[in-house]
């Protein structure tokens, strides 16, 4: 009944989804293309009955690429489906795999869109990464006789609450799962408590420890470093969300006034924020270029002397810029948003600072912070004094960069005890 009410809501508020999608669209045109897979429609795959992997964006994309690698190279004849919600993580996939995958949109959680896509796919085993929990695409799928993994899952306490509050549907869901395959004792407990049998909870640590950088992107990030940036000084900032940018250009106004060949590479994470970060780093009287200005026809074009800042203005390439600097700052928590992956700049070895809200990988920054490899800071001021000690103390910065490389290196594991889990399935 729950879910039937649910459905029903959804389809009363379908304008408004569409609404959104069209403001989305007028935002980031690619929006626009595809609607219709969103609902179910498009041309079904030449193989069916493989393995389904949805991934809602990037990062939940770069964190299945290892998975859907191994199924790729150990099972070349399990034909395997990647959905995902955002242009831009359906453009990692495609940069990724190509047509090694099909890849379309996930659908809309509507029984009627739910179901036109398992017409199409006829998966065996369905996977979902991370938190994209959607009650009609959980349930409808095991009530096919298709069993649901939930991978490389995590449950904040805030976001247990939410589900809390409407416990007769997330009981009805949670039931559903065949594993869920968590990051954490304490995600799991809250899985359990939700509704989960415990009998189908596996505890495997995050895979996102098992982010390799392969040895040809690090050539790639050292030639692009050397040609590009020179041997000035460079920080990062990833992933950066509206209101955080005002507070990463003051504390770099800071550490110019010491330092004043140094460079920030800021990226913010929605590329439709691309031209209004841009605004707002002029309006801060700070030169600046894009990255994607870099990329001339006969090679990459240095950056001037004069520039303050870089604005990562590309798609797909953060782990390589990641590659090209000597500090990273972690977007998304300096606001209340929970914050995003700390692991990749510790896989380069770099030193990691963030703001203060990380509830979406709080056990991943005790780890890095209890090993010295991350610093937290509130504002401006305590961003400044962290980046001006890191620039002027190269060992100190090696050191913490060393120690949250160390912190991924001795949590590794997860991916294959994930693996032996789908595998599992789809033997059953």
């Amino acid at each position: 009944m729950s879910r039937f009410l649910y459905s029903a809501f959804f389809y009363l508020i379908l304008p408004l989804v569409l609404l959104r999608l069209l403001w989305r669209a007028w935002q980031a045109p690619a929006y626009r293309q595809r609607i219709a897979e969103r609902f179910g429609f498009f041309k079904a795959p030449a193989r069916t009955g493989g393995l389904w992997i949805h991934a809602v964006s990037v990062g939940e994309s770069i964190a299945a690429a290892p998975l859907v690698r191994y199924f790729l190279e150990h099972h070349p004849d399990l034909p395997v489906v990647v959905t995902t919600m955002t242009p831009t993580g359906s453009e990692r996939v495609q940069a990724m795999f190509g047509a090694e995958v099909f890849h379309v949109y996930a659908p809309y959680d509507l029984p009627d869109a739910i179901a036109r896509f398992l017409n199409r796919v006829q998966p065996r085993v369905a996977v979902i990464m991370e938190t994209e929990i959607w009650p009609n695409m959980v349930c409808q799928t095991q009530c096919r006789g298709i069993p649901v993994v939930l991978a490389n899952a995590r449950l904040s306490a805030r976001s247990a609450r939410g589900y809390g509050r409407i416990a007769g549907l997330s009981r009805a869901v949670f039931s559903r799962f065949s594993q869920v395959v968590a990051q954490g004792e304490a995600d799991g407990a809250r899985f359990v408590a939700l509704g989960l049998p415990e009998s189908q909870l596996t505890v495997s640590g995050s895979i996102k420890f098992d982010l390799t950088i392969p040895a040809a992107l690090r050539e790639q990030a050292e030639g692009l470093r050397g040609a590009w940036l020179g041997s000035r000084p460079v920080w990062i900032a990833a992933s950066t969300h509206t209101g955080e940018d005002e507070v990463l250009l003051a504390a770099h106004q800071a550490l110019l006034a010491q330092f004043p060949d140094a460079l920030l590479i800021l990226v913010p994470r929605h590329p439709e924020r691309f031209p209004k970060v841009a605004e707002l780093i002029a309006s801060n009287n700070l030169s600046f270029e894009r990255r994607s200005a870099s990329l001339g026809a006969a090679g990459t074009v240095p950056v001037a002397s004069g520039t303050a800042v870089i604005l990562g203005d590309t798609m797909g390439e953060l782990l390589l810029l990641l590659g090209c600097a000597d500090i990273a700052f972690v977007g998304g928590s300096l606001i209340p948003h929970g914050g995003h992956n700390s692991l990749e700049p510790a896989a380069w070895g770099l030193p990691v600072v963030t703001g203060l809200s990380d509830f979406n990988f709080t056990e991943v920054s005790a780890l890095l912070a209890d090993a010295g490899g991350l610093v937290q800071v509130a504002d401006a001021n305590a961003l400044a004094e962290v980046l001006l000690g890191l620039v002027a103390d190269p060992l100190r910065r090696q050191q913490q960069g060393a120690a949250a490389k160390q912190v991924v290196d001795n949590n590794r594991g997860a991916l294959q005890r994930l693996i032996a889990v789908i595998e599992a399935q789809l033997k059953a």
